[in-house]
């Protein structure tokens, strides 16, 4: 039988261009995202969980796209070991792609004491790096983890949703390189876009990570095992690309 995932990949794709810790943790409750807010767009994310199969084609595309010097990542997907309960020994392994939340109240903005880090009109969360002067300030108050000092630039770096593809109509390159069709790209603002109506679909599951931060973030899971929305006791291993030899 067809994946119906694979076809509403395509669909969105397609409407658009119109050694590992044991975890342990417990998670907080999710709550009812507001799905629209001013201006002529609102992008965001959907992640689907149970589609994400760690390949780290998303790790692979960003680094590529957006230059990330090694070590660092705007995106990455952690893998954690999960044991069941009252189990002495782990039973399987759990993906968690993460990357920046690009919150409706983002935390890292306040903090910045030259303004360099702002909120576009269209809810992307950008870094001007000609003002930034690398203290680091939004770095600690992120509580995602989801930014880093560029260590070639001296800059704070974070994933932008690949903005400068959204302004030419293209998707990020971690939703367009997805083999699993796990990231869905879209306008919040759009009731007929394919992040709405997936939105919609899995309104009784959607989750947020660490909603009681209040931060309002828009990249929404479904499909999220609850011990890894809120604070996580544990470290996920991260995927570090190969140097080539030759």
């Amino acid at each position: 039988m067809k994946d119906p995932g694979s076809s509403a990949a395509c669909a969105s794709r397609r409407s658009f261009l119109r050694g590992i810790p044991v975890i342990t943790a417990a998670a907080a409750l999710a709550p009812a995202p507001a799905l629209a807010a001013d201006g002529k767009h609102h992008w965001a994310m959907l992640v689907d969980a149970r589609k994400c199969i760690g390949c780290q084609a998303c790790t692979v595309s960003c680094i590529q796209e957006n230059a990330v010097p090694e070590g660092s990542f705007r995106t990455i997907v952690s893998t954690y070991s999960v044991k069941l309960t009252d189990a002495d020994q782990p039973a399987g392994t759990y993906q968690l792609p993460r990357l920046c939340n690009h919150c409706d109240q983002p935390p890292c903005i306040p903090v910045c004491p030259v303004g360099a880090t702002f909120k576009r009109e269209d809810g992307i969360v950008v870094v001007d790096g000609d003002r930034c002067v690398g203290c680091a300030y939004c770095v600690q108050a992120c509580p995602y983890d989801a930014r880093f000092i560029n260590h070639a630039t001296n800059k704070a770096d974070k994933c932008t949703f690949c903005a400068h593809r959204v302004d030419a109509g293209l998707l990020p390159a971690c939703v367009e390189t997805c083999v699993g069709g796990a990231r869905i790209f879209g306008d919040l603002n759009d009731p007929d876009g394919e992040l709405r109506r997936r939105l919609t679909a899995a309104k009784d599951e959607l989750k947020v990570l660490k909603p009681e931060l209040g931060t309002e973030p828009r990249v929404f899971y479904v499909g999220l095992d609850p011990r890894f929305q809120g604070k996580v006791e544990g470290q996920g291993t991260l995927w570090q690309p190969r140097k080539a030899h030759g």
